[in-house]
């Protein structure tokens, strides 16, 4: 039965391919009035409270209906949103001051404050806070001891000067604490909205209030459509061209590519099979982001793969390169570092980071037998079942299935369980520590390794993996403080820490992110950004 799965696999990818490049020349037909675009996102909308939830499609979401305190422009450099210019630190790179815009609103006409981004701070950096993101807090003076409920949330180091001035007070400089500036998780919260609406904020379109150039609504908390329509009081209308923007949940690729060829679509996100058979259609384009797939493994002490040896072996026996150009066939790379390529170059060195830290031994087979019977071995065992989860995705599935074919074709005693969950029950399973393997990715928020790499540390609330390294800490505490001012300490600890991973391998670097869109030629204006979310607010149809 090994190589049965193997092989109905095969056939899928082949059969699936061939029908669908015969039907992928289709052009998708843009809105009569040129005001008007379709999107889609592939997974459904669980929030729009960014103190609740923090994940790809909420922040889709955000990124077209809220700004922060900057956004990217065009060119994928900071810009003034919020704040009326890119500001520099004082006090030694610990305290930054930024003026907000006085003419800056919200969609009920509602001033944006000073006091808007400290209560959105402080909702998010609480140890309340149920978003599994308010580690990205830490730096901000007391942040830590906030998110450890050993402080209260009114404790961290934000304060609204005046109306219009917000001042951040860092525990110890943080080189790049302005490019984080442009992530949803520090983007501000209507204050009288957030105490009108309580535990419900946010939980329906209707439940918010917006500071972007659009509004949603039609959103109910559960529907897997909604609307973006053009917020009037935004500040700079001129950049602003469309006056609507309709977003559909699809999950299935395929589905996505005949709602484009029908003209339900005007930028259609394909994967898997579906990309495979539309790389040579007129209207495709690979979109390049800093982004890894990756397996993540519990590491716990009760589970199986606390075993070092079974982790390396692993990571051997997988050949990335038979996954990306046999099994995706859409443009992916393989990964072979946590941190993805094109994130960041080293200044000490040149160098891409990823590059300069991919391990020397990517895949081994004999290497990874060798590894698994020693691993065996050392925990008592003859044979092990693991469970390996994902979501419902077609992309996630057929990389699932890859795995568990290699896995249990080379590597003796191996079994693995596949599980397609739905996000909810996804999510509830890895919180809870009930998996062994999980496939997912991690798209960079801002383009410093620290962000890729900090998620691993073993006080970060999104480390479900439980890894537990003392070097890996250190290395990444000390980038964090005494080493921040210093260039050249700094990013030997970033490869001290990739390093450590590298031999570790709390997780399992699979492929680069390479999205695959189907785009209507007359869309124009749309913010591709390797870093952070695609921006379609200044999108045309022309």
């Amino acid at each position: 039965m090994k190589n049965t799965h193997k092989l109905l696999l095969g056939a899928a990818l082949l059969t699936l391919s061939g029908t669908l490049a015969a039907c992928g020349s289709g052009e998708a037909n843009s809105d009569s009035n040129h005001n008007k675009v379709t999107l889609m996102q592939n997974t459904e909308l669980l929030s729009l409270d960014n103190s609740s939830v923090a994940d790809f499609t909420q922040w889709n979401t955000l990124e077209n209906s809220m700004e922060g305190l900057y956004r990217q422009d065009k060119n994928n450099k900071l810009a003034p949103a919020m704040a009326t210019k890119v500001v520099q630190p004082t006090n030694n790179g610990k305290t930054y001051t930024f003026h907000l815009r006085k003419n800056a609103k919200w969609s009920n006409g509602d001033d944006v404050t000073a006091q808007d981004f400290v209560k959105s701070w402080q909702r998010s950096v609480s140890d309340k806070s149920t978003s599994g993101y308010n580690y990205i807090f830490s730096g901000v003076k007391n942040a830590d001891k906030i998110s450890a409920g050993k402080a209260d949330e009114t404790a961290l180091g934000v304060t609204a000067v005046d109306k219009h001035t917000l001042r951040v007070d860092l525990d110890h400089a943080m080189p790049y604490f302005n490019k984080m500036m442009i992530l949803p998780a520090f983007f501000p919260q209507n204050t009288a909205a957030v105490k009108k609406y309580g535990s419900k904020y946010g939980t329906t379109s209707a439940k918010m209030v917006y500071n972007g150039p659009f509004k949603v609504t039609g959103w109910t908390g559960s529907n897997n459509s909604w609307k973006f329509l053009r917020n009037k009081h935004y500040y700079n209308q001129k950049a602003i061209h469309l006056k609507e923007i309709d977003m559909k949940v699809v999950q299935d690729p395929n589905t996505a590519h005949n709602m484009f060829t029908k003209g339900q679509l005007d930028d259609a996100q394909i994967t898997g099979v579906t990309a495979q058979g539309l790389q040579t259609n007129k209207n495709l384009r690979h979109v390049t982001k800093a982004g890894t797939y990756y397996t993540r493994l519990n590491v716990a002490k009760n589970k199986t793969l606390s075993n070092k040896k079974l982790r390396r072996a692993l990571n051997l026996v997988l050949d990335r390169k038979a996954l990306t150009k046999k099994v995706l066939a859409d443009g992916s790379e393989p990964a072979y570092t946590f941190v993805a390529k094109g994130l960041s170059t080293d200044p000490t060195t040149g160098k891409d980071f990823a590059e300069e830290n991919q391990p020397a031994e990517t895949h081994n087979v004999k290497k990874a037998k060798k590894l698994w019977a020693e691993g065996l071995k050392e925990t008592g065992k003859s044979s092990v079942t693991l469970s390996l989860l994902g979501n419902q995705d077609t992309a996630t599935k057929n990389v699932n299935q890859y795995i568990q074919s290699t896995v249990e074709e080379n590597l003796d005693g191996a079994k693995v369980n596949v599980e397609s969950l739905p996000k909810k029950a996804l999510s509830s399973d890895v919180e809870s520590g009930k998996f062994d393997m999980e496939t997912l990715f991690w798209l960079a928020d801002f383009g410093d390794p620290s962000n890729f790499l900090s998620i691993n540390q073993s006080t970060n609330p999104q480390n479900y993996g439980s890894y537990n390294s003392k070097a890996f800490d250190t290395a990444l505490t000390n980038a964090a403080k005494k080493d921040a001012t210093n260039t050249k300490a700094y990013w030997a600890d970033m490869r001290k820490a990739q390093q450590v991973m590298n031999s570790e391998v709390p997780l399992v670097p699979l492929y680069s992110m390479t999205e695959s869109h189907l785009v209507n030629p007359k869309l124009k204006g749309v913010e591709y950004h390797p870093v952070g979310e695609n921006d379609y607010t200044r999108a045309y149809l022309k």
